[in-house]
């Protein structure tokens, strides 16, 4: 059974609409903050792969709506969860929304991936923060369970 729970992180990013959006997409961007690896640009109707190869995992991601500017939907992880990720133009720049929801895990597991998705989530957009507006890839996703 699909649990109703929903994770949500968001942050304002300080730069254009289009700029964070096309972050998301373009993994030339995106691999300076995420994913170190990825088959292609997300578009809309494709499955991409996008690789951590400093933990050698990979996720393939179903690209099921992409409203430019506004509105990425993709389905992806082990257990293929929904993540929506949000664009709302704001005054001082973008305001990013990322939900992950449709979890089938329950009790402690479902506990577990909701600690995991929240953590995870976060340092995405702190990872996309400093890159977008400082140039600087804090290198989070690489540290957040170093090997040694």
């Amino acid at each position: 059974m699909e649990s109703k729970i929903f994770v949500q992180a968001q942050m304002l990013i300080r730069k254009p609409i289009n700029e964070v959006f096309e972050a998301f997409i373009n993994p030339e961007i995106t691999t300076n903050f995420w994913f170190t690896k990825s088959s292609g640009k997300l578009v809309e109707g494709e499955t991409i792969l996008w690789e951590w190869e400093m933990y050698d995992a990979k996720s393939e991601v179903k690209v099921h709506q992409i409203i430019p500017n506004q509105l990425i939907k993709t389905t992806w992880g082990l257990f293929s969860n929904n993540v929506d990720y949000e664009f709302k133009e704001m005054e001082k720049g973008t305001l990013v929304i990322i939900k992950s929801f449709g979890y089938s895990e329950t009790r402690d597991k479902l506990l577990s991936v909701i600690n995991d998705n929240t953590g995870g989530f976060t340092t995405v957009l702190d990872g996309c923060k400093a890159y977008l507006e400082h140039g600087i890839n804090l290198r989070l996703i690489e540290d957040k369970f170093p090997s040694k």
